[in-house]
């Protein structure tokens, strides 16, 4: 087990209505085999008994389910590592005596809550505007009565992994969320359950990311490059055929 030791530059603000600014800490030794939350846990036990404010973050899984945790890292959202969340992150990838940047996800519709603490409920009314199905009570249809192709089953698969973390948004220069209302409609859109209201489903959607706040898309591909589930941008392809689809028929 290797030891290390890391200075943090950390973003640091009490509340949506304060300014913040960044605040130096030492890590002191630490396991190689941490990840990054362990270590931000291990200075916040440091900070507690020193009678300070520890530093407030956002986290539940820690196993890469969840989608809670979520910062910038030396500028990249969970860091640099390719399909890792924050919590999946270790520090066997920094180099012993390294200065890690550490500040929230920053977005118009993301705002601060409490330092690296966003509010990602705008997520949550995209999600509510349309990112459902509809379906009858009763006992569940037999799994042959609606064929689903392989191709189709495993494009919204793929869609279905998206876990709203907002690393695609906080990456992207227009902090658009293209990627992920992208991911939420074609997960419906795909499969024949989701298809009655396909129309109704992505015109609520993007109406409610416009309200947001969000920007634009410009194809910057910042958003597949950052995401940790290595959701595609072909999902954002398919959102602009069923917006257009709606619009058109609408």
């Amino acid at each position: 087990m290797a030891l290390i030791q890391l200075k943090l530059k950390v973003w640091r603000q009490p509340g949506p209505e304060s300014k913040g600014r960044f605040k130096e800490y030492n890590t002191g030794a630490v396991s190689t085999d941490m990840s990054f939350l362990e270590m931000l846990d291990v200075v916040n036990e440091r900070l507690t008994l020193e009678g300070e404010e520890p530093i407030a973050f956002d986290h539940d899984c820690r196993e890469g389910i969840c989608g809670m945790c979520g910062t910038m890292v030396n500028g990249y959202a969970h860091g640099r590592e390719k399909s890792t969340t924050l919590c999946q992150l270790h520090l066997r990838h920094f180099k012993d005596g390294e200065t890690i940047i550490i500040e929230p996800f920053r977005a118009r519709a993301f705002g601060t809550i409490k330092d690296l603490i966003v509010d990602r409920g705008a997520f949550d009314r995209i999600i509510t505007a349309g990112g459902y199905v509809s379906v009858n009570t009763g006992s569940a249809p037999d799994a042959s009565t609606q064929t689903v192709s392989r191709e189709a089953a495993d494009e919204a698969l793929d869609a279905a992994a998206c876990i709203g973390c907002g690393a695609c948004v906080a990456s992207c220069p227009n902090a658009a969320a293209m990627l992920f209302t992208g991911a939420k409609v074609s997960q419906f859109a795909l499969l024949p359950q989701g298809r009655p209201e396909r129309e109704k489903r992505v015109l609520s959607m993007m109406r409610a990311m416009r309200e947001a706040g969000f920007g634009n898309c410009s194809n910057e591909r910042e958003c597949e490059a950052s995401c940790p589930k290595n959701i595609s941008i072909r999902h954002i392809a398919r959102l602009n055929q069923e917006f257009i689809r709606a619009a058109l028929k609408e």
